[in-house]
C-alpha cells in the first residue's frame, strides 16, 4: 500500500502532513495526484468524505514555486461559507512550514476588511462565487496570474444559482490556466459547463454516483405527519448512544420550528443553522459542536456537502430531501474516515416516492422500524401538510377526470413550422462576457440607489 511518502512530496509538505498524523493516501488523493501533477484538466466525482480537498491541495502544494506576485496564482471556489472557512483551514496546516499566504473571502462579512486583506497580497485564494464575483467587479482582485482553479463542490454550486458569478470568473481568467473540478453527481448542467470551459478534463472517478458508503446502517420509520415526527424524535434523543447528531429538514422555517421543540425538552443541548442565522453565530455554533460542548445540529442542507465534522454518530433525516442524490450527500456526514455510522429517516406518505427513488439510486433498501409504542400519534396537521394535501387532491382529480391541464391544442396551435426564408429569426449566439456585463450594470444599479 502507498503511502505518503512514496509521493516524492517536498520536505516542508511532507513535514507538516507527518505532524498532521496521516501515513496512508485515500484512493481519490492517489488517483488525483498524477492527473493534476501532468497538468491537464481534470473532472473528479467522489463520494462525500473520501479526502477531496487533499486531493487537490497536495500535487498543487507539490508543484509549488516562489513568485513575487501579490494577486492570487491559486483560486478555490466552495458553495457555503462554512466550506470557505474549512478549506483555508486544511491549506494552513498543509502550507506551516511553506511561505503561502491564503485567503478566505465569503459574504456576511464586511467587504472592505477583506479588500484590505487582498491589498495586502495572496498566493491562494478561497471564496463563494458571489464575494468573489463583487471583489472582481470592484477591481480588487484580479485573476490575471491564475495558474490552477479548482472548483469543489460543483453541483452544489450549481444547484444555489451560483451559475452566473461562476461563468463570469471563468471568462476573467486567462485561457491558460489548468482546471481542476470535483462534483458528487454528473448533472446535465455540469456537463453543459465542462464543454463550455474545460479543455478535454480526463475523469477520476472513485465510485459511481449514488453509491452509499458501507458503514452506514440506514433506518427508516414511516410517520404519518410532522407533529408525529417531532414526538419521534424526543423519543429517540432519549437514547445517549445518540451523541453526536446531525438533524437535516428542507427549509428554515422547519429548522426553527424543530429547534424549539428540541430545545423544549433538552435544554441547551442543541444549536440550528441556516441560511438566516449570521456568519458569526453559525461558526460559533460549528465550533460548539464541533468542540462537544452541545449534542447535535438542526439543520437544512447547507450543512450536507463538503463540511467535514468529525464522529457524527447518527444522521435524522426529518424530512426526506426533494432528489434523492442529496439524501446520500446528507448520510455521508456520517460513517466517515472508516467509521460506523447510523443514518435514521422519517417518511411521510409524499416522502415514500423519494425514500424508494434513493433506495433504487443506491441499490440498497433501507430497514424499516416500527414507531415505538411511547411515542404519541398526533392527529392534527401543519399548515404547509394541509397545502400539500389539497394539491395532491387538485392532481388527483384533473388525471381521473381529463381536466384542463390535459386539453386538446387548439387548432391553430397544431400547425407545424417547417422552416422556410423568412419564417424564422436567426439565433442569436451568447457571449461569454455577457454574464460580466449583467452583473456589473446590477452593481451599478445597486450602487446608485
Amino acid at each position: 500500500m502507498a503511502t505518503f511518502q512514496d509521493l516524492d512530496l517536498p520536505k516542508a509538505l511532507q513535514k507538516a502532513i507527518d505532524e498532521l498524523g496521516f501515513v496512508t493516501p485515500t484512493p481519490i488523493q492517489e488517483r488525483a495526484m498524477p492527473v493534476i501533477m501532468s497538468g491537464r484538466d481534470m473532472m473528479g466525482i467522489a463520494q462525500t468524505g473520501t479526502g477531496k480537498t487533499f486531493a487537490y491541495l497536495l500535487p498543487i502544494l507539490k508543484q509549488w514555486k516562489f513568485a513575487k506576485t501579490h494577486v492570487p496564482r491559486v483560486v478555490i471556489v466552495v458553495p457555503t461559507r462554512e466550506l470557505v472557512v474549512q478549506v483555508v483551514e486544511e491549506v494552513e496546516k498543509l502550507t506551516k512550514y511553506m511561505s503561502v499566504r491564503t485567503l478566505g473571502v465569503y459574504g456576511g462579512v464586511n467587504i472592505n476588511t477583506q479588500k484590505t486583506r487582498v491589498y495586502e497580497g495572496v498566493d491562494v485564494l478561497v471564496g463563494t462565487p458571489g464575494r468573489m464575483m463583487d471583489l472582481a467587479l470592484d477591481n480588487v482582485v484580479r485573476f490575471d496570474e491564475v495558474q490552477k482553479l479548482v472548483i469543489d463542490e460543483f453541483d452544489e454550486i450549481l444547484n444555489l444559482g451560483f451559475r452566473v458569478q461562476v461563468t463570469s470568473i471563468l471568462s476573467m481568467m486567462k485561457q491558460k490556466r489548468q482546471n481542476i473540478l470535483f462534483s458528487a453527481t454528473m448533472t446535465d448542467e455540469v456537463d453543459e459547463m465542462l464543454n463550455d470551459f474545460f479543455d478535454f478534463p480526463e475523469e477520476v472517478s472513485l465510485a459511481p454516483s449514488g453509491t452509499p458508503l458501507e458503514q452506514i446502517t440506514q433506518l427508516v420509520y414511516n410517520v404519518p405527519n410532522f407533529l408525529t415526527k417531532i414526538n419521534l424524535l424526543k423519543g429517540l434523543m432519549k437514547d445517549e448512544t445518540l451523541s453526536r447528531v446531525l438533524i437535516f429538514v428542507n427549509n428554515k422555517k422547519i429548522a426553527d420550528m424543530v429547534m424549539d421543540a428540541v430545545e423544549e425538552e433538552y435544554p441547551g443541548q442543541f444549536g440550528v443553522i441556516h441560511s438566516n442565522k449570521s456568519q458569526n453565530y453559525r461558526l460559533n455554533t460549528m465550533a460548539s459542536f464541533q468542540r462537544g460542548e452541545i449534542r447535535g445540529l438542526v439543520t437544512t442542507d447547507i450543512m450536507a456537502r463538503g463540511l467535514d465534522i468529525s464522529d457524527i454518530t447518527h444522521v435524522i433525516n426529518m424530512e426526506f430531501p426533494e432528489a434523492p442524490e442529496q439524501y446520500i450527500h446528507r448520510i455521508g456526514r456520517t460513517g466517515r474516515a472508516d467509521k460506523t455510522g447510523i443514518a435514521i429517516s422519517f417518511a411521510g406518505k409524499h416522502e415514500q416516492d423519494i425514500q424508494v427513488q434513493a433506495e433504487v439510486l443506491m441499490e440498497k433498501e433501507m430497514e424499516v422500524l416500527e414507531i415505538p409504542e411511547d411515542v404519541v400519534i398526533a392527529e392534527r396537521l401543519l399548515e404547509f401538510e394541509k397545502d400539500w394535501k389539497k394539491l395532491k387532491q387538485v392532481f388527483k382529480k384533473k388525471k381521473d377526470e381529463g381536466g384542463e391541464a390535459f386539453h386538446e391544442k387548439k387548432e391553430k396551435n397544431k400547425k407545424v413550422n417547417l422552416g422556410g426564408p423568412g419564417k424564422t429569426k436567426p439565433r442569436k449566439t451568447k457571449s461569454r462576457n455577457r454574464g460580466i456585463e449583467r452583473a456589473r450594470d446590477k452593481k451599478r444599479k445597486d450602487k446608485d440607489k
